[in-house]
């Protein structure tokens, strides 16, 4: 049988990208997002997320795509990895899509040496590349992100 796979679909500037539904827990509006000293240079900061810490990912500076200012209309994906929960800041949301997994193709095949990148699914006017949100940090960056948000709890961090 060939399974859908349900996607979210989500901007960068004018580039879609998607991740599985299944580790999407919630999309909401921007908000301040705090600095986090000696963090990994991807994570922009963090927020209190229902009385949790949240690391927020920068995904522009994985991607190496220009920086730009926050904008009010922007959102954070808040999802899982194996490892914890994370936000991703983008520039809007835009929906949940079915692809059979036959028409997911492997990005290798398209474009070698993506490894933040599980899939791609091609259509007339484009492509969306599907992020592996538990290879998108290095086993260094997740050490050090662990260490930094452990010395924010331990001081007890408060979103403005």
């Amino acid at each position: 049988m060939n399974s859908p796979g349900q996607l979210v679909v989500f901007s960068l500037d004018d580039l879609h990208y998607a991740l599985d539904l299944s580790a999407v827990e919630r999309t909401v509006h921007m908000v301040e997002v705090t600095p986090l000293p000696q963090a990994p240079e991807i994570v922009a900061g963090v927020i209190n997320f229902q009385g949790s810490v949240i690391p927020v990912l920068n995904i522009r500076r994985r991607f190496r795509l220009p920086e730009r200012p926050v904008s009010l209309s922007d959102q954070l994906l808040i999802a899982r990895t194996h490892r914890r929960t994370v936000a991703l800041a983008d520039d809007a949301v835009h929906s949940v899509i079915e692809r059979p997994s036959l028409e997911i193709l492997n990005p290798e095949s398209v474009v070698p040496g993506m490894e933040y990148v599980k899939g791609l699914v091609k259509f007339a006017d484009g492509m969306i590349f599907i992020h592996n949100l538990d290879a998108f940090l290095s086993l260094e960056e997740e050490t050090v992100l662990e260490k930094a948000i452990g010395d924010v709890d331990a001081a007890g961090f408060r979103n403005r």
